[in-house]
């Protein structure tokens, strides 16, 4: 009889044993889906900044190096000429020689920005910035030393 009870008791702590590894394992396969459903967003979430970093790469300004200098590179005008390539000057020429009725001077580009244009030379990083956009395709340097937009 003493063993009826030895297998009776051990059949309940079996039992209680049992219900508490159930229970077990419903929070573990509980969190198992919830780092499964973690997982996914994290791996969305680095596609989305792998595509923002690969849309930055492209839109912003290009850093280099020219004779030990740091310099931005601009670049070229294509079919669909995104401004935002370029640096932040580059942008505000260009919106000021668009907003003009016609030609402009490197003068009236530098007062308009603001620059001292009666002190000599400080016109001249504007006139090479103004050139270089020129070059590039995004104004137009007219023979006289005056620029457009390009439409």
């Amino acid at each position: 009889m003493q063993e009826l009870e030895r297998i009776t008791a051990r059949r309940s702590e079996l039992g209680t044993l049992a219900v508490e590894l159930s229970k077990q394992l419903q929070e573990v396969q509980a969190e198992r889906e919830e780092l499964l459903i973690a997982a996914r967003v994290l791996h969305r979430l680095a596609e989305q900044d792998r595509a923002a970093a690969e849309a930055a790469a492209t839109v912003a300004p290009t850093p280099a190096r020219v004779a030990g200098r740091a310099v931005l590179l601009i670049p070229h005008r294509s079919e669909t000429p995104d401004d935002a390539a370029l640096p932040a000057d580059h942008r505000k020429i260009l919106a000021i020689v668009r907003a003009a009725d016609g030609p402009v001077r490197v003068r009236a580009v530098g007062e308009e920005l603001g620059l001292q244009v009666t002190v000599r030379g400080r016109l001249e990083p504007l006139r090479a910035k103004m050139t270089k956009l020129a070059d590039r395709g995004r104004l137009r340097k007219r023979g006289d030393g005056r620029f457009t937009a390009r439409s």
